[in-house]
């Protein structure tokens, strides 16, 4: 995708919405995963992207679930 981009420029409106959509969604399944463990926040999280093949890119988000003490 990088070299198409440097062809015509600019940004790629669409595949970055797709890229931010994927985000949207990997974050999600953070928390619903930190819910089911019963969880009251999530620390320490990051986001890596990657890309897989030529064309297909992934996206992860990593955190720490945690039980606060009361």
């Amino acid at each position: 995708m990088a070299g198409l981009k440097g062809i015509v420029g600019g940004e790629l409106k669409g595949y970055t919405e797709m890229l931010m959509e994927a985000r949207n969604i990997a974050v999600e399944r953070l928390i619903e995963d930190a819910v089911k463990l019963n969880a009251d926040a999530i620390v320490g999280i990051r986001f890596t992207t990657s890309s897989v093949t030529d064309g297909a890119s992934e996206i992860l988000v990593f955190g720490t679930a945690v039980k606060l003490r009361t």
